[in-house]
């Protein structure tokens, strides 16, 4: 420990394979700055029910904004925790996010104004973050 060498390792015999993991490892993560966004929508499709005030007259609705709010927290996790492995799934947050537009009608009954201007909003977003992460993700696959 007495011979601990600190400062540039341009000498040490893995620098290239160092490098390269590391850029291998950063490479997917020009969407680090979605992540955030991507977690506090899921965190507000989930809790919309109770802020907009429609949990009491449409339960149906609530429940599935709860449950697909939860979904779409789950995958900004997984696009922070492994993100070269889950942003394949960025398509699935736009199929949400096109289902969060259409679920107002699907699963609701009779819904007014602000649950439908609610549930667009939220499917908007999802929908264009969820293409960000997959043109990013696109963009840093690597091509055979």
């Amino acid at each position: 420990m007495a011979n601990l060498h600190r400062g540039d390792i341009s000498s040490h015999p893995d620098v290239s394979e160092m490098r390269e993991r590391y850029s291998r490892v950063l490479g997917g993560r020009d969407v680090a700055l979605v992540d955030g966004p991507v977690f506090l929508l899921g965190l507000y499709c989930a809790a919309s029910p109770w802020i907009v005030h429609y949990a009491a007259s449409q339960p149906s609705l609530a429940t599935h904004n709860l449950i697909v709010g939860i979904a779409i927290g789950l995958l900004a996790l997984g696009f922070t925790r492994a993100p070269e492995r889950m942003y394949g799934l960025s398509y699935a947050m736009c199929a949400m996010g096109i289902w969060m537009i259409i679920a107002p009608w699907v699963v609701g009954r009779g819904p007014d104004a602000g649950v439908i201007i609610n549930n667009v909003v939220i499917g908007a977003l999802a929908l264009a973050l969820g293409l960000v992460c997959a043109g990013t993700a696109a963009k840093s696959t690597p091509r055979p």
